[in-house]
């Protein structure tokens, strides 16, 4: 269960304070899917750098499964955003010079899982997203745009996270490819029993999510 409770974020700019995000809150169950809409300037990332405590919210809290992650220090949260959270960027930022499977396993090495647990992990991952057993040692270059997100969704998945956070997940793909992805979070959040909030500006899939949020001026309206 992810909780949200008052979320505020102000940013100082000169000698004025702007309210990015102000006094948002609700509630997903684990297993959700929930997309976030909103124009561009409306607070979207900014919720989304709270939600991955990228960011320090000046107040209200974030509860992941009973823990009040406003309240950790920069170690505890370190450590936290290693084991349990996941994140997607529209841009994949995959390390170009690591194999697919080897992106993969570097979660699971920062998380202290030894090599052979790695490599199984990894290669399990790769197989349920659908990554062909000759394309794992691929470096991602020699990927599509969807097989590059795809491995970028197995990374997020590795360390079995209780939240994965995708930022446009489907911003750099064509329309058919980008379905695709969202189906596979879709199935994923039930299959891994995990929560997924995605930022997205495609109304049409948004409106195949659990739950859609729109953010207008940094409130939130279910």
């Amino acid at each position: 269960m992810l909780k949200v409770e008052n979320l505020t974020k102000t940013f100082k700019q000169g000698e004025s304070n702007i309210t990015a995000v102000s006094k948002i809150g609700f509630s997903i169950k684990d297993g959700q899917f929930v997309s976030i809409i909103g124009k561009s300037g409306s607070g979207k990332s900014t919720l989304l750098s709270l939600l991955g405590t990228l960011e320090k919210p000046s107040s209200g809290s974030i509860v992941i499964d009973g823990e009040d992650v406003t309240k950790m220090s920069e170690h505890e949260l370190t450590n936290y955003r290693c084991k349990s959270i996941g994140f997607v960027f529209q841009s994949y930022n995959l390390i170009p010079n690591l194999t697919a499977i080897e992106n993969v396993m570097l979660p699971l090495e920062f998380a202290g899982l030894g090599k052979g647990k790695r490599f199984e992990r990894a290669k399990q991952l790769l197989d349920q997203v659908e990554i062909v057993e000759d394309k794992q040692t691929r470096r991602p270059t020699r990927l599509s745009g969807g097989e590059q997100q795809r491995v970028a969704i197995a990374r997020a998945l590795a360390n079995k996270p209780k939240l994965i956070l995708a930022d446009e997940p489907t911003g750099n793909l064509d329309s058919q490819t980008g379905k695709k992805i969202f189906d596979l979070l879709h199935n994923l959040a039930r299959s891994e029993n995990t929560t997924i909030v995605a930022v997205t500006h495609d109304l049409s899939i948004a409106g195949k999510t659990d739950k859609v949020f729109k953010i207008t001026d940094g409130k939130l309206k279910a």
